[in-house]
């Protein structure tokens, strides 16, 4: 077979091996140890002449629907990741299918089209206002770096300098405040902006990170110049949120820039029910999500929302390459507007998805789950051997294992212990965090196909583990 006429042929293979995949994750153990053993068949030498096409691709299947820890699955909550629905999960293979260079009006017309009609719905999604500029991003750490490098263009426009051209020697630190929910996505944004990973002033009221929003209020009083405030919806370890209507307030008041990282809490605004949670975010001057966590779009997917988008092009713009298209160009050109040169049409399985479920249809995804987080948090409540250790705001639980037997002093290590077993086990993956200094599980619940009887089986597997593990 003609090298050309094996591409059909392989994605046929893929094709064929689709369906009894996908069919097959509600049944699976969410990561299967035992069958790691045929990772060895990725191993070996490079061979000279090939394996040819169509082996190589069924090695590959075998191996991957075998050893791939499936988190497009129902029961994978150990950390904020969604699945793929079937509309997203299609539009990324005609993603593939059509591989454009999306960057570049020039290159892909469709892909820079696509590009901004679903930034137009997602804003009309999370309530944002239409006048905001967009691009899409790989993660919601590059959308946290689009937000804060705008953030930090602007800061320096202040001092007189322009830190893109000219960098920030000389210039004095940009003060950055936030509460303790601040994600380490946003101090890796802040570290590779050179403004300094630990730099951010954390202004909390307790131990559980909630900020201090008056101190906060003296803090930006006594800063001379400009700073940015680094708000969260959604936090990690329990959903909570940050209370953007009054960082919006400070940001006003003294001029500062407000960036909010809405992960994956930004889908709060998708239904009336909790939109109360992100009230402010559309006064927020930077603001960025996840498009693999709550919309179920697969890796990797982030966006980013920007009030001025003038900001944009000055801070990722002006190239200055002659085959490049000038800063004028009346087309949009996402490259100037993101860290991205290199960007693959992410915006298909985005469009795919928001046109095939609409607003209804996320809203009540949002909604749904939801509703699976407070069941799972009125179990742990009607448990006497579980605690439930935050209020239950969004999609996650954050609660403990914990046995009126055993001794305070003994908790955190039992409780450990259980995460790695849950792990090891791979019925459900859920693993630890530390909260308040406890060591606790914090399931998310984000995955279109997860259902009541997978919260079920989480609490029956927890009791199971824990017991065996409390044994010995």
């Amino acid at each position: 077979m003609h090298e050309r006429d094996t591409a059909a042929a392989a994605l046929e293979t893929v094709a064929g091996a689709a369906r009894p995949y996908l069919t097959s994750l509600d049944e699976r153990l969410v990561h299967d140890h035992a069958a790691d053993a045929l990772l060895d068949l990725l191993d070996g030498d490079l061979s000279e002449r090939g394996e040819g096409t169509l082996d190589s691709v069924e090695r590959l299947l075998r191996v991957g629907t075998g050893t791939a820890t499936h988190s497009s699955g129902p029961r994978f909550f150990h950390f904020v990741v969604g699945g793929s629905t079937p509309a997203a999960q299609a539009g990324d293979w005609v993603t593939s299918l059509l591989d454009q260079a999306s960057g570049l009006w020039l290159t892909s017309p469709l892909a820079g089209r696509a590009e901004t009609i679903v930034l137009r719905w997602l804003k009309d999604l999370f309530g944002l206002p239409a006048s905001y500029g967009g691009v899409l991003t790989p993660s919601a750490t590059f959308a946290n770096l689009t937000g804060l490098a705008c953030a930090r263009q602007w800061w320096g426009e202040h001092h007189g300098a322009d830190v893109t051209a000219d960098g920030l020697a000389g210039l004095p630190r940009m003060p950055v405040l936030a509460g303790g929910y601040i994600h380490p996505s946003s101090r890796k944004a802040l570290q590779l902006l050179g403004c300094g990973r630990d730099a951010v002033r954390v202004l909390a009221r307790d131990d559980a990170g909630r900020v201090d929003v008056a101190a906060m209020d003296r803090a930006l009083g006594e800063i001379d110049g400009p700073a940015v405030i680094v708000g969260n919806a959604g936090e990690v370890n329990t959903g909570d949120f940050d209370p953007i209507d009054e960082l919006a307030d400070l940001a006003g008041r003294h001029g500062a820039w407000l960036h909010v990282d809405g992960a994956f809490g930004l889908f709060a605004a998708a239904s009336p029910r909790l939109s109360h949670l992100v009230k402010g975010v559309e006064r927020a001057h930077s603001v960025t999500a996840d498009g693999h966590k709550w919309l179920n779009v697969p890796y990797e997917s982030g966006f980013a929302f920007v009030r001025d988008p003038a900001i944009m092009g000055r801070a990722f713009g002006a190239w200055g390459a002659p085959y490049l298209p000038a800063e004028n160009d009346p087309q949009v050109n996402y490259n100037c507007l993101g860290p991205e040169s290199s960007r693959r049409a992410r915006a298909l399985p985005i469009w795919a998805t928001l046109r095939a479920y609409g607003r209804q249809g996320h809203r009540e995804m949002a909604e749904r789950h939801h509703d699976l987080a407070l069941r799972l948090g009125g179990i742990v409540e009607d448990s006497p051997d579980l605690e439930l250790l935050a209020p239950v705001r969004l999609c996650v639980v954050c609660f403990r294992y914990r046995p009126r037997d055993v001794p305070e002093a003994e908790l955190d290590d039992l409780n450990r212990r259980i995460g790695q077993e849950l792990i090891a086990d791979g019925r459900v993956y859920a693993g630890t965090t530390i909260y308040r200094g406890m060591t606790a599980l914090r399931p998310a619940i984000v995955n279109w196909r997860t259902t009541e009887a997978d919260i079920d089986l989480l609490v029956s597997v927890i009791r199971e583990i824990a017991t065996r593990t409390s044994a010995g």
